[in-house]
């Protein structure tokens, strides 16, 4: 206890109070009541109650609870204020509140001006830094109220500072961790990644959300997730019960379409989860959407390439069997017709069994090609390398489809450097030599047809060109594929594998094959065939 305070109690209880007692005394005082109080009991007790509320302050450790005059001078201090600010009592009373300021706040009177507000509002709160003796700073909580007598003078100002600096870090750390988690967040790019309320509201938005849905963030916090459903599921309140689900179960995932700012769809992988607090209670709700689009798509090309690889399979199996069971009837018909027209010798009849015959024998021609697509398909096209005379093989190919060109109206023209050998399977050889004949009588009918044939290095080069109308140039990059035509069904007949097969053949030796337009008009084929088998192998399997 101060010193000063002690003596005032032991001056005002060293003081007589027998007059004013025996003064009472002889006043009548009816049994069981006490005598009235006296001025000088009452003062004591004033006293009394004065030290048991500085004891009260002194014990208070947490909070710096102490007096200023008018000026701001310090007038009492407390031990909270000794704990938190440094100074013991001599040390601090009749100095001014402004050495617990920082410099900057000093310079701009800080001080000064809360105790005026303190002075004109009767209180004043705010929270921030503040000075030790030692220099040091902590994050301070004050109160400065005015102080005023039953008159409503001022006498001097309350101050009441609590160190809040643990508080204040804890809080500091808190928004530093939730900033970089934000920045995190923000950076992602391939998840949108946000917050909703607990109904359904966006609440947060990052970079990878708005990339996904094509929103802004002022554009959609705010707004309920159903936008970004299509019409049928928010029809369906598809959102609502998704939310429900997750709040029930505290996830749900689902992948399905999603509706970008734009109106286009996207495949999205989403998971919305339950944000909850200590307690339970329901916060809102997390929500993460990847779009998957590219890996949905690639799914379903791979699916359609497996099946479309099925449906290949199958009709390449058909077309064997087919082919296989065609050829059978095909030559027993070719046979009675040879027999026949040996039997007859009437003009109409031996016209018929004509026709009949050159019919048989396309067919023969079709049915044949289908086989060596089945072959090709099932890497079953087999070559008979042995030498070969192919200037001789070219002459006799040409000779034998000298009806076949003055049918289509053709002038056969032929360059054919003698001695161009090599070793192939002269069966396949005259078969791709022979497609392109056809092809040209078919395509340039009425056309003069050249055919050259010479040796460039280790290689021998056939090339056959047409006066026809030329290949469309759109047409030129598939003309060679299976099933493939340059042309409408509508105006020439075929199954368009005739090229097909012929690059089949070409390759299968090693060799390659190329198609152009001539720039007077018509087109050339190229087959460039190794004069050495080298590495050609004896079947290749053939691509789809």
């Amino acid at each position: 206890m101060p010193p000063s305070r002690k003596s005032r109690i032991d001056q005002k209880a060293a003081q007589p109070v027998a007059s004013s007692f025996s003064a009472t005394t002889e006043q009548e005082v009816e049994p069981g009541m006490l005598p009235p109080p006296s001025r000088h009991h009452a003062e004591l007790r004033a006293v009394v109650a004065e030290e048991q509320l500085q004891l009260l302050v002194d014990s208070v450790k947490d909070y710096a609870i102490f007096m200023l005059d008018t000026q701001g001078r310090v007038q009492t201090w407390n031990t909270g204020a000794e704990r938190i600010k440094g100074y013991r009592a001599d040390e601090i009373i009749g100095q001014h509140i402004s050495q617990f300021y920082p410099p900057e706040e000093r310079a701009a009177d800080k001080p000064g001006r809360l105790l005026a507000d303190a002075e004109r509002l009767g209180r004043i709160e705010e929270e921030n830094w503040r000075v030790r003796k030692d220099g040091t700073r902590f994050w301070a909580d004050v109160v400065i109220s005015a102080v005023r007598d039953a008159q409503g003078v001022l006498r001097g100002f309350s101050k009441v500072t609590r160190d809040l600096t643990d508080r204040k870090l804890a809080e500091d750390a808190l928004r530093a961790s939730e900033e970089r988690f934000r920045l995190l967040i923000d950076s992602v790019k391939d998840y949108a990644i946000f917050m909703l309320d607990t109904q359904g509201r966006v609440q947060t938005w990052n970079t990878g959300a708005e990339r996904i849905k094509g929103y802004r963030a002022d554009e959609i916090i705010g707004q309920h997730i159903s936008q970004f459903y299509p019409p049928e599921e928010r029809a369906a309140d598809k959102p609502g019960r998704l939310l429900a689900d997750a709040e029930r179960l505290g996830r749900v995932e689902e992948e399905n379409w999603r509706v970008r700012k734009d109106g286009t769809r996207f495949w999205a992988d989403v998971v919305i989860s339950a944000v909850r607090d200590a307690q339970g209670v329901l916060r809102g709700f997390s929500k993460v959407t990847r779009d998957l689009t590219d890996r949905k798509l690639a799914q379903e090309e791979r699916l359609r390439l497996v099946q479309a690889g099925e449906a290949i399979r199958l009709r390449d199996e058909f077309l064997t069997v087919a082919s296989h069971e065609l050829k059978t009837p095909i030559a027993a018909l070719q046979l009675q017709l040879e027999l026949m027209r040996g039997k007859t010798l009437d003009p109409k009849v031996l016209s018929t069994l004509e026709r009949a015959t050159r019919s048989t024998t396309r067919l023969t021609t079709l049915v044949e090609a289908l086989l060596d697509v089945a072959r090709i398909s099932t890497g079953r096209l087999e070559l008979k390398l042995e030498p070969l005379d192919l200037s001789r093989a070219v002459n006799e190919v040409l000779e034998q489809h000298q009806v076949a060109a003055m049918r289509a109206g053709c002038v056969v023209s032929a360059r054919i450097e003698p001695g161009v050998t090599g070793a192939w399977d002269s069966l396949r050889v005259e078969q791709a030599i022979t497609n392109l004949l056809s092809n040209a009588f078919k395509y340039a009918t009425g056309t003069p047809v050249g055919v050259a044939l010479t040796s460039e290095g280790g290689d021998a080069v056939l090339e056959v060109a047409d006066g026809g109308p030329g290949i469309p140039p759109e047409a030129l990059s598939r003309i060679f594929a299976r099933f493939e035509r340059a042309t409408s069904r509508d105006h020439y007949g075929g199954l368009g594998l005739g090229l097909y097969i012929t690059r089949e053949i070409v390759e299968a030796h090693g060799g390659s094959i190329s198609a152009r337009n001539l720039p007077g008009g018509g087109a050339a084929f190229t087959i460039r065939l190794p004069r050495e088998p080298g590495s050609v192998l004896g079947s290749r399997a053939g691509s789809p």
